[in-house]
């Protein structure tokens, strides 16, 4: 089955560059449209994702399947949207199997819809409302499918922690070791992908400086149920921001920080008296780099996370990675990824410290070979060791081939 699929994913890639991309430019024209003299532009873009994975139990990050092996089918739709000069509308809606890969049923969702606007003919400020990704961190920037070199995630956006949303620990152990394998999908990453909430921004841009402020409705480490704020409510709040330098136009530094509540609000088991899901906060300092000489572009994430748990305490991380892509030639590129999580203790009733997760370290290699402006195919292979009572690596091969129009 695996080289049945390698085979077939082999196969589209040579139908791609005997399909050409003439077809798909005249789709492009196609699905472009202005009106009242050009006052009103709007596009209709997508991309279809073909992915296929062979997993190591447990498998990797955000994967949620019981199987050795998963094929993943997406369609991404976006529809830009310019009405005058400061307007701007964004929708992006998504065909796919859950907003992670897994080996669920065919669905349908809308993940983004926003409205910017922009009073001055420049970029230099922009109010924005509805659902879009995070101003924290460089990843968010470059998170889809034809500008990731890679196919998964950094290791702070999807690797799952002892923290749950829905889970009140009774105590210090329970917390400890509360992450069951059956259970992995209950609980939180740091930062859940490119954490789409529901909120209003703001953005500015000072010569060198750029500053960004969010208000969402829900935490950067919720999970895509709770983005909708129609669904999940207003009732608890997280501010993010982000500020940027750019000395040149190699370098771009980022600082970024967050605070808000990671409980959902249909939390059902007794918090501690006199306590509730407000009072428990994730707390968020982050630190982005990103670098562009020649053929070589470098990018880093260093983050210092702190939750604070019931009947626990404060519940501190720092995970970081280091990714470099080098351009081989204009139409194949190759990626390497360096991935860290490091995770403090807790006290139990004893005062005995426990350490609250198991250090783990994960390295990503990818290459990719991008066949026209509209086609590529990208493989990736991932190695991580995540310190427990299993020493085993867990290896995980991943095939993606994207089809941009």
């Amino acid at each position: 089955m695996k080289a049945i699929r390698l085979v077939s994913l082999c196969f589209l890639s040579s139908i791609a560059t005997a399909f050409g991309q003439d077809f798909l430019d005249r789709v492009d024209e196609f699905l472009t449209r202005s009106a009242y003299h050009d006052n009103v532009r709007a596009r209709l873009s997508g991309l279809l994702d073909l992915e296929f994975y062979r997993l190591d139990e447990p498998p990797l990050g955000l994967i949620n399947t019981d199987d050795h092996l998963l094929f993943n089918p997406r369609l991404s739709l976006f529809l830009d949207a310019q009405i005058g000069p400061h307007l701007y509308l964004f929708v992006q809606s998504r065909i796919d199997r859950g907003f992670d890969p897994s080996d669920e049923g065919a669905q349908v969702r809308l993940d983004e819809y926003a409205l910017r606007v922009t009073p001055w003919d420049d970029d230099r400020f922009n109010l924005q409302v509805g659902r879009f990704p995070t101003v924290v961190g460089n990843w968010v920037q470059r998170h889809l499918s034809w500008d990731n070199p890679f196919i998964t995630a950094p290791l702070p956006y999807e690797n799952l922690t002892a923290i749950s949303d829905t889970l009140v620990p009774y105590s210090a152990e329970a917390f400890v070791y509360q992450l069951l394998p059956n259970e992995r999908y209950e609980h939180n990453p740091l930062i859940w992908g490119p954490s789409y909430a529901t909120g209003i921004s703001a953005a500015a841009r000072f010569n060198k400086f750029d500053l960004a402020i969010e208000l969402k409705n829900a935490s950067l480490s919720s999970r895509p149920e709770t983005w909708d704020a129609l669904d999940s409510g207003f009732d608890q709040p997280t501010i993010s921001a982000r500020v940027g330098f750019r000395p040149n136009e190699s370098w771009n530094l980022g600082f970024s920080a967050s605070d808000g509540s990671y409980y959902r609000p249909e939390t059902a088991y007794p918090f501690p008296p006199g306590r509730d899901a407000d009072d428990f906060h994730e707390l968020v300092l982050g630190q982005d780099i990103s670098y562009a000489l020649h053929h070589w572009q470098f990018w880093a994430e260093f983050y210092e996370v702190r939750f604070e748990v019931p009947r626990v305490g404060n519940a501190d991380t720092f995970a970081y990675y280091l990714e470099a892509k080098y351009k081989i030639t204009p139409q194949f590129f190759a990626a390497l990824r360096w991935n860290q999580q490091l995770f403090g203790t807790v006290q139990d009733n004893a005062g005995q410290a426990l350490r609250w997760g198991n250090d783990v370290w994960q390295i990503d290699g990818a290459v990719t070979y991008r066949f026209t402006p509209h086609m590529q195919l990208k493989l990736q292979y991932t190695l991580q060791d995540q310190r427990s009572l299993a020493e085993n690596l867990n290896h995980t091969f991943a095939a993606q081939f994207t089809v941009r129009f």
